[in-house]
């Protein structure tokens, strides 16, 4: 094989690689964790669909629930059953596109800001 012949594959195979993409966890929180005050968190992050939210909390005091903007901007937790809920206290979520609401559905944690929207791109 010629030397032009592997200079060509080569950077072919560098241009494929830069294209790839992988997914970012983010601790929300950092290291505080999930927590009330903790919904001007996502400011100035970048998100794209696919990162990965780590939730670190107490699952005796707190839990993540799934919920639409709606249920977020009124702090109402979904009816049981309709959405998942997370209480593991190391619960990984997955980010789609578009708006992702997260609320803590204990008494008063929602209203003290224990909440988060990740708008993904």
């Amino acid at each position: 094989m010629s030397l032009k012949m592997m200079l060509v594959i080569t950077m072919m195979s560098l241009l494929v690689q830069s294209h790839v993409s992988y997914a970012a966890t983010y601790t929300v929180g950092d290291s505080g964790g999930w927590r009330v005050n903790v919904a001007g968190w996502v400011k100035g992050k970048n998100f794209k669909a696919g990162d990965i939210l780590l939730f670190n909390y107490s699952p005796v005091h707190h839990n993540v629930v799934i919920v639409d903007k709606a249920d977020y901007d009124s702090c109402t937790p979904p009816t049981p059953g309709s959405t998942a809920i997370y209480n593991s206290g190391h619960d990984h979520i997955s980010l789609v596109k578009g708006g992702n609401y997260f609320i803590s559905s204990y008494p008063g944690d929602c209203k003290n800001r224990m909440k988060i929207a990740a708008n993904v791109a």
